[in-house]
């Protein structure tokens, strides 16, 4: 008589499979919960990345000596902006650089500091730079810019941005600012555009 191929006999699972399995649903549904906490509270507080820009600016001297060494002397006013009305935000590593026609000019630097909620702190800059040597092109691109009476000048850099969104945690966030500064040779006059690291 060929033998049975189907036993009879009941397999029992493992105690630790269940375990297992009961965990992972436990750890399942936390993740679903804390995910629809998360996005009501963000519906709630709507938050706001803050973000630095620039305000204001003043070219108060752009002189190129027969050596053709170049001194630039401008004044930047930036701001650091936190519009959210239910968090404070703190920015740190600061730093921003100015240069022209691929030469850097000055670096701008800021300590660690705080804005609170709805709110702003303003920076002001002097910027005094060395004699810049210029080779004979760049000689050239500076007469040039005279001649049309606006030059411009490069802005590059970032901050660490980090705020709390309520009671779920601090967010951070990299603030990158590029943008071009364009000024008046003849009266230092800034032509204001926008100039800022939030998105466009």
């Amino acid at each position: 008589m060929p033998p049975k191929l189907i036993s009879n006999a009941k397999r029992r699972t493992h105690p630790l499979i269940w375990f297992a399995a009961v965990l992972c649903t436990l750890v399942s549904i936390a993740v679903i919960i804390a995910g629809v906490g998360v996005f009501i509270g963000y519906l709630v507080i709507h938050p706001r990345i803050p973000m630095i820009r620039v305000i204001g600016a003043h070219l108060n001297n752009f002189q190129n000596d027969i050596a053709g060494r170049l001194e630039v002397q401008l004044t930047i006013l930036v701001e650091a902006e936190n519009d959210n009305a239910k968090a404070h935000a703190s920015f740190s590593d600061t730093r921003l650089f100015k240069s022209f026609l691929g030469l850097n000019i000055a670096e701008l630097v800021a300590d660690p500091f705080d804005v609170r909620k709805n709110s702003s702190v303003q920076f002001h800059y002097a910027v005094n730079s060395i004699k810049i040597p210029l080779n004979p092109e760049q000689m050239e691109e500076v007469d040039f810019v005279l001649k049309t009476d606006l030059i411009q000048f490069n802005l590059n850099g970032d901050t660490r941005v980090q705020w709390r969104v309520g009671l779920f945690g601090s967010v951070k966030f990299v603030c990158q600012i590029h943008c071009g500064l364009q000024f008046h040779h003849s009266n230092g006059t800034y032509l204001i555009s926008p100039c800022s690291s939030r998105a466009k």
